[in-house]
């Protein structure tokens, strides 16, 4: 017998689960479509995000083609590999011209079609094929989609109106997604695809968040973009909220008992009117298909089976990391893993540690969906914040083109420069200089940087390597000395990357596949964190004492498989909003 949740009633053709990062909208995606599976339906599994682990949560290899669910009769997946369709992107876009057009033309397409923004055009291109495709459309009842996290979600829905803007205008040369006969081609699957989207008899979209301040916040900022753009039939669903059984005898459990019911009750206003559901916390990580259908189960059971008191295990404290990086009295430091893994209070920690060993530090993000205002929730002598913003970069990259390249042209010239600078393109140039520029601060003081979710990171290292690879050509005929932003990266001495993740199934093999991506681009992560412990917290809870147990195998693969070295942070039972509260997490354990 299922819950009666509210986001399972009479599900449409297209259901999208959104949210800020490690929310569980993955888990939720999964169970939702082995749900309809094993109700007879024919449902196709589409993950959307650039670090999808789908194919981990079912233990196969999926890809980017549509793969059958053995254990699932009716299921099917599908992950869209930005690398890969951004290859048949190409492919589709350079084919028809190659032999026909000179050597040196379609060359330089094929540079136009080398950046990151392709990447992302590319799996839109595909994304719009799912929810326009009659073929698809016949073949499944339902397509469900786990999307990227949430800053990256958003610019994927925006795009078929901003493309199809572009495309209505005309002009310009189409920047890095090459000829615009190419765009032109789509118009019609671009104005089909909006409309499905806007249509709530076709599209639903459920908001995932867990019962905590910020991701309620991220959760109604999504809310209100979402609406703006058309997608009005929402759901809130708040994910792994802590029985209040588990509260008795551990101060530990009361308190997050206590602080997850406050969020819950001071919901911001935009989400009071959604439909809403609360999924209860699992004493067990969601891996396999037996561990997905009892998600949705309406009989948990009671509390968790007893367990005795956890052994007590030598971990080294975050201080330890901290103390070694302020011997170098600079440097970048730099914080990447999957969504929700704490990256953004980490970050911060790592920053207000430094300022107080009297180090100047500026803390930054390259992430759309961070808030290190509300993590730091106050100021601190030598210390400095600042956000990559994508709006507020762009209009900076035009107004310098315009000032620089544009000086030179007459009217004509410059209203086409300026036409081919609201390109959607622009953006991710004017985000790679800003991030240029970070890199080079960080030979005089300390410049901590918390980074986007893990997929769109490595779309800008990528830009970060293609930007290397082209000075250095040009630079190879000549005696003057060039250190590009990847090679300070890959310098050891003045680039140091520190791996946060979790000590579960999902966030450490996703970590351990960031680090091989990373060393593949010649950068050797310098240290993991192990966030937010409830093995090191020592709990009473059966329930979090059973998820403390879990927890042990995933810290001793850390220590002994992957990393140089490590940090073990424990769960806190307040938030670690605010300077004292961040103290905390630097601290030595006693």
């Amino acid at each position: 017998m299922h819950a009666a949740f509210r986001f399972l009633d009479n599900p449409p053709s297209f259901m999208f689960f959104t949210g800020k990062g490690g929310v569980g909208k993955t888990s939720l995606a999964c169970a939702h479509a082995v749900l309809l599976a094993d109700q007879g339906r024919r449902v196709l599994l589409v993950s959307t995000d650039p670090a999808s682990n789908v194919g981990q949560v079912f233990k196969v290899a999926i890809g980017n083609s549509v793969t059958a669910i053995p254990t699932v009769p009716g299921l099917s997946a599908l992950e869209i590999d930005p690398q890969a369709a951004a290859q048949l992107y190409r492919d589709k876009i350079v084919g028809p011209v190659r032999g026909v057009l000179p050597d040196a033309v379609v060359k330089s397409i094929e540079e136009q079609l080398s950046g990151a923004c392709t990447t992302e055009i590319a799996a839109f291109d595909e994304f719009t094929a799912l929810l326009t495709d009659p073929q698809m459309l016949r073949d499944y009842d339902h397509i469900v989609f786990d999307t990227a996290p949430t800053g990256h979600t958003i610019r994927l829905l925006q795009l078929p109106g901003a493309w199809d803007d572009f495309l209505e205008e005309g002009k310009g040369d189409a920047s890095c997604l090459g000829p615009l006969a190419g765009l032109e081609k789509q118009r019609d699957r671009y104005h089909a695809a909006v409309a499905a989207l806007a249509d709530p008899a076709r599209t639903r979209l459920i908001l995932v968040a867990r019962a905590q301040g910020a991701t309620l916040r991220e959760a109604a900022r999504t809310h209100d973009e979402l609406t703006a753009i058309g997608l009005t039939q929402q759901y809130l669903v708040i994910n792994g909220v802590l029985p209040e059984r588990e509260s008795a005898l551990d101060a530990l459990a009361a308190a997050v008992v206590q602080r997850e019911q406050q969020a819950i009750a001071n919901l911001p206003s935009a989400l009071k009117a959604l439909p809403l559901d609360q999924i209860p916390l699992m004493p067990f990580n969601l891996v396999g298909v037996d561990a997905l259908r009892l998600l949705l189960q309406s009989d948990t059971g009671d509390a968790a089976a007893i367990v005795p008191a956890i052994p007590a295990i030598a971990t080294p404290p975050l201080s330890d990391l901290i103390d070694e990086i302020a011997e170098n009295g600079h440097g970048l430091i730099m914080l990447m893993g999957k969504g929700g893994v704490g990256k953004t209070t980490l970050a911060t920690a790592v920053a207000v540690a430094l300022a107080e060993r009297g180090h100047a530090v500026h803390l930054t993000t390259s992430d759309p969906a961070a808030h290190l205002e509300e993590t730091l929730s106050g100021s601190l002598a030598l210390l400095t914040v600042s956000r990559i913003d994508p709006h507020a970069e762009t209009e900076r990259y035009r107004k310098e083109v315009m000032d620089t390249k544009g000086k030179k042209l007459d009217a004509a010239g410059r209203a086409l420069l300026e036409e081919d600078l609201r390109s959607p393109c622009t953006e991710e140039i004017a985000v790679f200089q800003a991030f240029s520029r970070a890199i080079r601060e960080a030979g005089r003081k300390f410049v901590v940087m918390d980074t986007a979710p893990t997929g769109h990171t490595l779309l800008l290292l990528d830009a970060t390597g293609a930007y290397h690879r082209e000075v250095t050509r040009q630079m190879a005929d000549t005696q003057l000395h060039f250190t590009t932003p990847m090679m300070q990266l890959q310098d050891p001495v003045q680039t140091m990357v520190l791996i946060v993740t979790l000590a579960e199934t999902t966030p450490v093999l996703e970590a351990a596949g960031l680090q091989s991506d990373l060393r593949r681009a010649g950068i050797e992560p310098w240290a993991w964190i192990i966030n937010n412990s409830l093995s090191a917290a020592y709990p009473r809870s059966s329930l979090l004492r059973q998820r403390a147990m879990n927890e042990r195998a995933h810290i001793a693969a850390v220590a002994t498989q992957y990393a140089h070295r490590y940090a073990v942070v424990p769960f806190l039972a307040a938030d670690p909003v605010g300077v004292i509260r961040l103290e905390q997490l630097t601290r030595p354990i006693l």
